[in-house]
């Protein structure tokens, strides 16, 4: 019986599965923004300004940008993990990804929800 060596870092179908989940909520979202944007057809950054205003809306686009980096993080992420070998520098590399994930959702909800 021949044993296959297992390398990697395991994670497999949850993350084909996490990539399909937030790939579908993108998919969603770009379909509602173009239909509203068929509707109202904003010109003016006042009328843009208006749609998000919304907090229905808001949300919604808070929702569509953590699937955005969430489905980043794991691709890259799986980009270092698979093509990176030097431990260290995959480390820093892992570490930037997610620090620059993590703040860009900070940086989201600032500008969803600023006063």
């Amino acid at each position: 019986m021949i044993k296959r060596k297992l390398v990697g870092a395991h994670y497999g179908f949850g993350d084909w599965l996490l990539q399909r989940g937030t790939a579908l909520v993108m998919a969603l979202y770009a379909t509602l923004i173009l239909i509203i944007m068929a509707v109202v057809q904003p010109s003016t950054y006042l009328e843009w300004r208006g749609i998000f205003d919304n907090r229905i809306m808001a949300f919604l686009t808070f929702i569509y940008l953590v699937a955005l980096f969430w489905h980043a993080w794991i691709g890259v992420r799986d980009i270092w993990l698979d093509y990176v070998k030097n431990t260290a520098v995959r480390l820093l590399l892992l570490l930037a990804t997610l620090a620059v994930t993590i703040g860009y959702t900070g940086w989201a909800v600032q500008i969803l929800w600023r006063v």
